[in-house]
């Protein structure tokens, strides 16, 4: 039935040691830069300290041995091919009793997984490495950003996003990583989250669940792709699926990564293609040598070796709406299949299920609206958002103050659902969020209580906070006494900007002068600043900025982002949306509106059918779905909101509505009878 047996005794690769040594060097920056230690506010839930002991601690089993490419067998007849990790008594037999079982279906290759878990996870040099990076802060460094990446080593990003724990496995679990269809091993064309692929995930828990070393209790892990899966599992799931804990998923990708606000996303979108598909190429090189190899296999990466590249292209260079290709209109098509796989339906999902999301994540917009929308109590879902990008879920957590490690929650998460073991985990939050500019705070829900939306109106009057900007503007109560009109054009500044670390899953967050101050990017905008906060002020929940606004052509692109402003100036983005001009339309019946009549999530239909051009030189009104956030303006703070006609490199329009634009400048109208504004929640007014 399996593969080859093999004792995995993990191995140093050099690209570890080299790691180590940056850890080293990063270490010795600390020391120059004087960093401080980490601190926070009081435990949240008092059992934390259990949990880490317990994860932590001597385990049930000393080992863990893998069967290689275990071959799963598709309803269809394509092969899906896994590797299958169980643990290893003292006398070195693999455990026969049947234990609960952790499936992990993955578009990276399970290749990966196991060389980047063998040497995070060695047993030699893990504890040298966690202590390093555990005692690197560089809180206070024009590097700090830096800092926040490496502290996914110590947060839990590997072996939650990857979905290898070892510790995990030889406390009583087996696990099953398997390579999505057209990926890794795996045999057939990569779908995507298509249909097809939805069963394959199905297939291979009944699989799982049926197997001699399952116990018929079945959970999932991962993070991003195989967060996705997950929770699209978990819509109506198998009676074997008994609980989840998504990494960092997205739910609405059109939304969320693809075309935000009809803007492509031209940053996350081409590497995650380009890095998904040279993967898919790597063959088995053992099969070549032994006279196994999958010709089957080959067969299928021959026939597509660059999924969705094409679309991508397309998106970007098809020069109007009256010559677009089929692959395009169809992403541009609400009831096309290809937006069919790309819209999640958490509203459906059934089992106990543990959301960590990130603040400047890819899919951030997705993960609050994912909590809310599982039709589950607390303590069957449950929901912790850190400061993160994507490449760094977990940082911040496992110190005073913060929630424990991600793979800590997420073992005591399966102990719980698959173990029946009684450890409070279900109690625990059931939302904890860390606040930017503040501490970890425990709601009961989202928003915060006591938030409530408020106008706050755009005035062209100065507030004397920049003078950098294209236009220092005010916020205010009040709606301007007068009209005036404001002009910004096209810029590059949004290079050096948190929106530009944020579409490369932070991979450009490395300096806080563009991560963590948007000062330089403000060079191409408009700024909205209020007047300094007398008393902590929490902001809570989804933001919508009212914008009226003139084109100088048939189109136009607008991004805003939601600051906070230190009283040295330094304007650090919460928040971010965006919106071509021409895919204003909203859906009201899907959308949310205040108290007061105004939105609060607009829901914009994003298709070609319900396309607007506007007419050059005439007003147009158009409301900016803004990522709900967290965070709170500390005293003698300020809020500010950032307006520009560009978001280089993050996105751009769809190329039809780029030339319609023509890059043209574009104008805000600031009308007392027809204001601008935002829609802010917040637990006190401003100003």
């Amino acid at each position: 039935m399996f593969g080859q047996l093999r004792s995995r005794k993990p191995v140093v690769p050099v690209r570890t040691l080299i790691a180590v040594a940056a850890v080293g060097i990063s270490a010795t920056a600390t020391a120059l830069f004087g960093g401080l230690p980490h601190s926070g506010a009081p435990s949240l839930a008092g059992r934390e300290d259990q949990w880490t002991a317990v994860h932590d601690g001597p385990q049930q089993y000393p080992d863990v041995h893998v069967d290689s490419d275990v071959a799963i067998r598709m309803s269809d007849g394509v092969m899906l091919k896994a590797d299958v990790y169980r643990p290893v008594d003292a006398s070195g037999a693999v455990v026969a009793q049947p234990l609960p079982t952790i499936v992990n279906l993955t578009p990276y290759t399970k290749l990966m997984t196991d060389l980047v878990g063998s040497a995070v996870e060695n047993p030699e040099l893990q504890p040298l490495v966690m202590s390093l990076v555990r005692q690197i802060n560089l809180s206070g460094t024009p590097i700090s950003s830096f800092g926040d990446l490496l502290h996914a080593l110590d947060g839990g990003t590997v072996p939650t996003v990857l979905g290898l724990d070892r510790n995990l496995i030889r406390s009583g679990y087996t696990l099953v990583v398997a390579d999505v269809r057209g990926t890794g091993q795996s045999q057939g064309k990569w779908e995507t989250l298509g249909e097809r692929e939805q069963l394959d995930t199905r297939e291979v828990i009944d699989w799982a669940a049926a197997q001699p070393f399952s116990n018929g209790k079945v959970a999932m892990s991962g993070g991003s792709y195989a967060a996705i899966n997950q929770l699209r599992a978990a819509e109506d799931a198998p009676a074997a699926l008994r609980a989840i804990f998504p990494v960092v998923p997205g739910s609405d990708l059109m939304r969320d990564v693809v075309a935000p606000g009809g803007g492509v996303g031209t940053t996350f979108l081409p590497m995650w293609l380009q890095t998904v598909n040279q993967l898919k190429l790597i063959p088995d090189l053992k099969s070549i040598f032994d006279g196994t190899f999958d010709w089957k296999w080959l067969a299928a990466r021959v026939a597509d070796p660059a999924t969705n590249v094409d679309l991508l292209a397309q998106a970007l260079l098809t020069p109007s709406m009256d010559n677009m290709p089929p692959a395009l209109a169809d992403a541009l098509d609400s009831g096309s299949d290809f937006r069919q796989a790309l819209t999640g339906h958490p509203e459906r999902v059934t089992v106990p299920t543990f959301v960590y999301g990130g603040w400047h994540d890819i899919f951030a917009n997705s993960a609050t609206k994912i909590y809310q929308a599982i039709p589950l109590p607390a303590g069957r879902k449950q929901l912790v958002v850190g400061d993160t990008y994507h490449s760094n879920p977990g940082a911040g957590t496992g110190v005073p103050g913060a929630p424990p490690r991600l793979e800590v929650l997420q073992r005591a998460w399966f102990d719980k659902w698959l173990k029946d073991i009684d450890n409070g985990i279900d109690g625990y939050g059931p939302i904890v969020l860390k606040e930017q500019g503040g501490g970890w705070v425990t709601l009961p829900q989202y928003p915060q209580p006591g938030a409530d939306h408020r106008r706050i109106y755009l005035t062209a009057a100065p507030s004397g906070t920049t003078d950098a900007a294209v236009h220092d503007g005010s916020l205010s109560a009040q709606p301007p006494a007068e009209v005036s009109a404001l002009t910004v054009a096209p810029g590059l500044a949004t290079l050096c900007s948190r929106d530009a670390a944020q579409g490369s899953a932070g991979s450009a967050a490395m300096l806080d002068t563009c991560a963590k101050d948007s000062r330089v990017a403000e060079h191409d905008a408009l700024t909205f600043t209020s007047a300094p906060v007398s008393a902590p002020t929490a902001i809570s929940g989804p933001i919508d900025i009212h914008l009226e606004t003139v084109q100088d052509a048939t189109d136009g692109f607008w991004s805003a982002t939601v600051n906070d402003v230190a009283p040295d100036g330094t304007s650090t983005a919460l928040t971010t949306g965006q919106l071509t001009v021409s895919m204003r339309a909203v859906d009201d019946a899907r959308s949310s509106r205040s108290a007061n009549g105004d939105y609060t999530v607009p829901f914009h239909l994003l298709t070609a059918a319900a396309r607007q051009p506007v007419t050059p030189g005439e007003p147009v009104g158009l409301d900016i779905a803004v990522i709900p956030t967290q965070a709170r303006l500390q005293i003698g703070h300020r809020l500010r909101i950032d307006l520009f006609a560009a978001n280089a490199p993050k996105a751009m329009p769809f190329r039809p509505m780029l030339n319609d634009s023509e890059l043209k400048p574009q104008h805000l109208r600031l009308d007392p009878n027809a204001p601008s504004y935002v829609n802010l929640p917040t637990d006190r007014p401003l100003g």
